[in-house]
């Protein structure tokens, strides 16, 4: 545009280029800016996103499952039971074999790191995700009459898990949680591994995703019905609700068979089938349900 030319527009027409040209130029110095202090950024969003809450004596530890190569949990775990703030550790572990899991790795390294094995107490089951595995270790503390845990998880982990425990767990039982390294993820420099943004990236879609399920109600075990008796094997909680029938499937563990559920039947949820009427565990595939388990 020639000098000639600009002055033959009109003011209005010359303030609005003008205007344009402003907010041009400052939106190249906010992203410059921006780009400039990218680290202290970074660094800031991740330190937030790890909590720790400050730890007091406690009626147990627990130390969540699947921890990492390096053992960093139960390192951790260790560390706080010698400090005397606990008298026993929970090895709570995934379930990978009828006769192993992750819960023996867990006291492995726990005894490898100076807690005594009469002090741990093995925890199994077959959680899925983190609400299934508070949801397996809830009957675990209302059992001991516990009124306070340390949970220990990886420091990515632990913002979430303090969430949904603390939903999950009665509210007389007091949580606080304890990061435990991660050589996967550092905190002050999570952006410059690969491995490390995919954990946090994940970490906040599945914490959208716990706060969806607490506010809607969803994925959450109906504990209202417990099936016993001469030849049925005692269930862990109802899984899910077979929605166009009154029935129910609900999983147990079956230690004599390499499958990971097994799934019942029951007529009503008020009433419970007579003696000879009693359904053996047997895999279905009908009315909707089938024996896999839930993904997250």
């Amino acid at each position: 545009m020639t000098l000639r030319e600009w002055q033959c527009r009109g003011p209005s027409e010359r303030g609005g280029i003008l205007a344009s040209l402003i907010t041009l130029v400052a939106a190249i110095l906010l992203f410059v800016a921006l780009y400039l202090a990218r680290h202290p950024i970074f660094r800031m969003l991740g330190e937030g996103w790890v909590v720790e809450d400050t730890l007091e004596r406690a009626d147990a530890i627990v130390v969540l499952s699947d921890d990492n190569f390096y053992a960093d949990r139960a390192t951790r775990a260790s560390q706080i039971y010698r400090q005397g703030l606990a008298p026993i550790v929970v090895a709570s572990g995934r379930r990978l074999r009828p006769y192993a899991g992750i819960a023996e790795l867990i006291e492995h390294d726990l005894v490898e790191r100076g807690v005594p094995k009469e002090k741990i107490l093995r925890t199994v089951h077959d959680a899925d995700n983190t609400r299934e595995e508070a949801t397996a270790l809830a009957p675990v503390v209302a059992q001991k009459k516990w009124h306070s845990v340390i949970l220990v998880t990886s420091n990515f982990h632990t913002r979430r898990a303090r969430y949904i425990f603390r939903h999950v767990f009665p509210e007389d039982v007091k949580i606080r949680v304890t990061g435990a390294r991660d050589g996967d993820f550092d905190p002050e420099r999570w952006w410059e591994k690969r491995i490390s943004v995919k954990e946090l990236t994940q970490e906040m879609a599945a914490m959208l995703v716990a706060i969806w399920e607490q506010h809607t109600g969803s994925d959450t075990p109906d504990k209202s019905l417990r099936i016993g008796g001469p030849g049925v094997p005692s269930p862990l909680h109802v899984v899910w609700h077979v929605t166009s029938h009154p029935r129910f499937a609900t999983r147990y563990f079956p230690l004599h068979t390499p499958k990971s559920c097994t799934i019942f039947t029951v007529p009503s949820r008020e009433s419970q089938p007579a003696d000879e009427e009693r359904l053996t565990g047997a895999k279905i595939l009908r009315r909707g349900v089938s024996c896999g388990r839930k993904k997250t």
